[in-house]
């Protein structure tokens, strides 16, 4: 397993994301409890520090880790041995790059991110309902923003939140609409940025939705959160203040798959000119 030693340890990066336009995936195979666990955790951890420096010293701004591996995901609480894993191996990834690191638990255990944030010292927490309801394959999901602004005013009130709006592998409920839906994720949900997806992890963002999104909130940055390609990440980066990538960088276009060194290299060629 990679060390970190007194030598090799890092400061976390500033919590401040401004400024942030590329956001590189970090998935996880499944952690330990999860009906897919495989691997036992130095080779977990092993993996995502690997990649979390692949992608920064590629260039990437920042990265988020996700525990894509533990499908199918519990709606909106993970068990305790999910949250100390991703603990492990968040404060790894922290301490061995110099990039904002970002936390998702999915599907939805925000406060479960927060946790892990705070004490792995990451930068941001994605959320992917924050605000509303929404049905997914999971069941009903609905924000609990109240009760996440609370904790991390006591916990850590660094660590920033970046949410969803209509977020993928979902239908809204409460407000079809996207430009409402963003206007209330934004000023009454608290999100300091709001990510725009297309339906499915590794599908197209509609652009004109993006567009939606920004103008309905000026002043909030705008990531668009899958489907960005090498073809399509000038576009994108057009559009939006920020991309979050991650399948199309994995060997074979395949999101569980490892990172292959071309296709980043593929898509920072593009985008290293578009910003």
């Amino acid at each position: 397993m990679a060390k970190v030693t007194s030598r090799t340890r890092k400061k976390p990066a500033a919590a401040g994301i401004e400024g942030i336009r590329l956001v590189g995936m970090v998935h996880l195979p499944g952690l330990p409890g999860s009906a897919r666990a495989k691997l036992p955790m130095d080779s977990i951890i092993d993996r995502a520090v690997s990649e979390a420096r692949q992608l920064a010293k590629a260039g990437f701004d920042a990265v988020i880790v996700e525990n894509f591996g533990d499908a199918p995901f519990a709606p909106d609480r993970v068990p305790e041995e999910t949250i100390a894993a991703m603990g492990i191996v968040v404060n790894h990834v922290v301490r061995s790059c110099d990039v904002p690191v970002g936390v998702n638990v999915l599907r939805n255990d925000a406060l479960a991110a927060l946790a892990v944030a705070a004490a792995a010292g990451a930068a941001f927490i994605r959320v992917n309902v924050l605000s509303g309801t929404y049905a997914t394959d999971q069941g009903l999901i609905t924000g609990r923003a109240s009760e996440l602004l609370r904790r991390r005013a006591a916990l850590a009130p660094h660590v920033k939140i970046a949410a969803d709006v209509h977020v993928k592998h979902a239908v809204p409920i409460s407000q079809p609409d996207i430009a409402l839906a963003a206007e209330e994720t934004a000023h009454r949900a608290g999100a300091d940025v709001l990510i725009v997806s297309g339906a499915g992890t590794g599908k197209a963002t509609d652009l004109a939705a993006v567009r939606r999104v920004k103008g309905a909130v000026p002043g909030v940055p705008v990531w668009i959160g899958s489907g960005v390609t090498a073809e399509s990440v000038s576009d994108c980066l057009k559009a939006a203040d920020g991309v979050i990538v991650g399948t199309c960088l994995k060997k074979g276009g395949k999101t569980t798959a490892e990172l292959d060194a071309r296709r980043v290299s593929a898509l920072m060629a593009v985008a290293m000119q578009a910003r």
